[in-house]
């Protein structure tokens, strides 16, 4: 049974959890800020207790009024108390996980602290557009959502969902660039079963409808058009890409394109780089004018194909796409990741190890792994240089590193 207490938060970790000791041990409070006094609901959890705050007793000079939404769970901090914890968050993770004693620069800030991301994905219900909720499967209604560009939040006010059925969920992209949106119905069916769904859609100014199966994996049981286009344009950086409601690509791409000229500019010059995990090439294709040969390798055919698509368009002729892993590594002079959440596998590390590169420039969306995989290679012989944290998601706990080490 939960119970109600008064607690101190001594910092924030990771997850943007208040962290408290007590005589029973740990508590991990979601709400509450460093310095801060609270009232919090708190429980038995797997290892730690967990704690939601109630009522905040002594607040800190950082908090802030926030909507109460699942996807905000830093919102009550302000943005320049974000990118202090953010920074905090990476420095927490090479002294802990890491073992190393190593400077972290400032997090860079997102060009837009709200309304920056340029997709989302909803529950339809009877009730209206949903999230599902932060520990279940049930729909918080979206009433309003501060996070969306204005032209997503805007189909989103607009359609009538007694008219999206069968569909199950909604999936939405945007472009800063050029201002379109397109949509991707998630249901069970073929596309003329979804006609009067993509019709409303198209009707509150989207520019193309797909149909996507449900799939235990996000869209992989394969997308078909319905109406319009299944693409538009957005710019990441130097580069412009097609996007989709279904592909994955950056959901912030002004803070993104950030963080690709960063990595192209510690990559340097040289002969051969590879883009290791690179999907459609964004980072490759920042690296193309600083190398005379640049190859963006990936697992997933459909970004690979996009990626070749893209620099067609864009008349770069020095990209090669090789669906492939780090078990089939070339011969590069600097090799960059951007690897999933999970971060670099061991036969990945050995795979670089191996390699003739001299630099190894790492992009992370996931501190702890990052610094795992630092420690490592550091215990190899590499030398950590910059790290840099980026902030892709105010708002939120998660941060991007970008980092480069040198052998």
């Amino acid at each position: 049974m939960p119970t109600i207490q008064t607690l101190t938060i001594e910092k924030l970790v990771t997850g943007g959890l208040g962290l408290s000791r007590t005589d029973a041990g740990v508590v991990l409070v979601r709400g509450a800020l460093p310095g801060e006094e609270v009232r919090a609901e708190v429980r038995e959890g797997r290892g730690v207790w967990q704690g939601v705050t109630r009522e905040v007793l002594k607040p800190s000079p950082d908090r802030v009024e926030a909507p109460e939404l699942p996807t905000t769970d830093l919102a009550h901090a302000s943005y320049a108390a974000q990118l202090r914890y953010k920074r905090g968050f990476v420095e927490e993770a090479l002294s802990r996980i890491a073992k190393l004693d190593h400077p972290v620069n400032p997090a860079v800030p997102s060009p837009h602290q709200w309304a920056y991301r340029n997709t989302a994905q909803y529950l339809i219900t009877a009730q209206g557009l949903g999230y599902r909720e932060r520990r279940g499967h049930r729909a918080q209604a979206v009433e309003q959502d501060p996070l969306v560009m204005e032209q997503i939040a805007r189909v989103v006010r607009q359609a009538d969902v007694s008219r999206l059925g069968p569909a199950s969920e909604l999936s939405l992209r945007a472009s800063r660039l050029t201002g379109e949106v397109v949509a991707t119905l998630i249901g069970v069916g073929e596309p003329r079963d979804f006609l009067r769904a993509s019709d409303e859609l198209m009707d509150c100014g989207v520019a193309g409808v797909t149909l996507a199966a449900p799939a235990g994996r996000r869209f992989s049981a394969g997308v078909r058009l319905i109406a319009g286009e299944s693409e538009i344009e957005e710019q990441f950086g130097q580069i412009t890409s097609r996007v989709s409601a279904s592909g994955f690509a950056q959901v912030n791409p002004e803070a993104a394109g950030l963080a690709y000229i960063r990595a192209a500019k510690l990559a340097g010059r040289g002969h051969l780089a590879l883009d290791l995990y690179g999907g459609s090439g964004a980072i490759g294709r920042h690296l193309a004018p600083n190398f005379h040969r640049v190859v963006v390798m990936d697992t997933d055919k459909i970004a690979l194909a996009r990626g070749r698509q893209d620099v067609r368009r864009a008349g770069q002729t020095n990209l090669t796409f090789r669906l492939g892993d780090a078990s089939s590594l070339s011969d590069p002079d600097v090799i960059v990741v951007d690897p999933p959440r999970a971060g670099l596998d061991e036969e990945a590390r050995d795979a670089i190890q191996a390699s003739p590169a001299h630099r190894l420039v790492y992009v992370s969306c996931d501190p702890a792994t990052w610094a795992r995989d630092v420690g490592d290679l550091t215990r190899r012989g590499w030398t950590l240089g910059e790290v840099t944290p980026h902030d892709f998601y105010p708002q939120t706990s998660h941060v991007e590193v970008v980092s480069v080490l040198d052998r």
